[in-house]
């Protein structure tokens, strides 16, 4: 018999003035038999869903029919596509921005004869350059090395960039890849926008641990822009390979340049400077909202009434590779 029936019997034979203290113990029986009232819970607010975006900046430079760069165009001359559709531009500017220049100097055997040469060509490149230029310095053989005095990330002063190139001695093979994909990945600590990095080797590669897959996909995420000088010796010199540089080029938005006799390093280098001082800067976000994160391909078309057929030249397009959001630096 539980505790409840026999509570009940109880009652039943108890007097009027029993009955209250009795109902006190029923009412705890009850309450001891009765299912507790489930707790409310409250489910608390999802976190606001923080949208990031990228702004894709493209280095541009306008090109007339004799190669001289044409200035003074306005926004309205330019029209962005990013896999056929058009982009709102965002960001558009003519003047001399600064930029993030890596110098990447292959000192493998093969280029023994040519380093006093690239010394003086990097020297004349800084001293052509924006004052407020981030350069760089990455030197190559078997190895790679980074070689700014005490550590530092970047320097403007071009006594310091010419040390540096002249700082490790000729000899070994030539890892150009894995030379090309440490200065790719030491720009992630650039202050602005513009990136570009400037090869300075006879091409060739024998000693890499990268493919140039990798170094594809990190230069389209990196946004930069590859230039290369190419000292390229006699033809049936085994170490160098002019084809490597120029695919560096082309698929980046930049130019190879492989002086003849009558042209110096010096000159090619001041041809970049020049080159990189002649862009406009434009920027835009993507409209598209589908996750693919596939290589999109970007054109640049421009409207240039009274100077004939022109050339346009960017970057060919970009990898949007984060599977969750991308953050990109809306620098100046």
């Amino acid at each position: 018999m539980g505790r409840l029936e026999t509570l009940k019997r109880f009652v039943g034979g108890c007097s009027f003035t029993a009955l209250p203290l009795v109902c006190l113990l029923l009412v705890g029986a009850l309450g001891g038999h009765s299912q507790s009232a489930p707790a409310i819970t409250t489910r608390p607010n999802p976190p606001p869903i923080a949208v990031k975006t990228e702004l894709v900046v493209l280095p541009v430079r306008v090109i007339d029919g004799t190669g001289d760069s044409i200035r003074g165009l306005s926004v309205n001359n330019f029209r962005v596509y990013e896999d056929g559709r058009v982009q709102r531009i965002s960001l558009f500017q003519l003047e001399d921005t600064p930029v993030t220049v890596g110098l990447v100097v292959d000192h493998s055997r093969s280029m023994g004869p040519k380093l006093a040469e690239v010394v003086a060509a990097i020297s004349s490149f800084a001293q052509s350059s924006n004052p407020q230029d981030e350069m760089f310095i990455v030197d190559f053989n078997d190895s790679v090395s980074f070689q700014l005095p005490g550590g530092k990330p970047f320097t403007h002063d071009q006594s310091e960039l010419a040390s540096a190139a002249s700082a490790v001695s000729v000899g070994g093979k030539t890892a150009l890849y894995d030379a090309v994909y440490e200065a790719l990945k030491h720009l992630d600590l650039a202050h602005g926008d513009k990136k570009a990095l400037i090869v300075v080797s006879d091409g060739g590669d024998n000693a890499s641990n990268h493919k140039y897959a990798e170094v594809l996909a990190l230069a389209r995420r990196s946004q930069a822009v590859i230039y290369a000088i190419g000292l390229i010796g006699a033809p049936n010199e085994a170490e160098q390979d002019p084809r490597i540089l120029r695919r560096l080029c082309d698929d980046t938005g930049g130019m190879a340049f492989f002086p003849e006799a009558s042209q110096t390093v010096v000159m090619v280098t001041a041809r970049i400077a020049s080159a990189l001082r002649e862009q406009y800067t434009l920027g835009f976000t993507s409209n598209r909202t589908d996750a693919d994160h596939s290589f999109r391909k970007i054109q640049v078309k421009v409207n240039a009434p009274g100077h004939g057929k022109i050339r346009v030249q960017t970057r060919p397009g970009y990898s949007n590779t984060d599977p969750v959001a991308i953050s990109g630096k809306h620098g100046s």
